[in-house]
């Protein structure tokens, strides 16, 4: 048994960004600033995207 094997995954950061993103789209729609909500959504979109991409292939190593 090898007592120093670190885990594939170290934590949910790509998620956690994504959702940290998507709050801040929602603010910055309610108070009106579409520049700023378009581009956290589009950040937003691309973390979860590479989140299921990683535990996609976690899941399948």
């Amino acid at each position: 048994m090898l007592p120093f094997v670190t885990p594939l995954q170290t934590g949910g950061g790509f998620l956690y960004w994504a959702i940290i993103f998507f709050i801040l789209a929602i603010v910055a729609a309610a108070v009106g600033a579409r520049g700023v909500a378009g581009v956290s959504m589009e950040i937003a979109r691309i973390f979860v995207l590479i989140f299921i991409i990683l535990a996609v292939v976690a899941l399948l190593l």
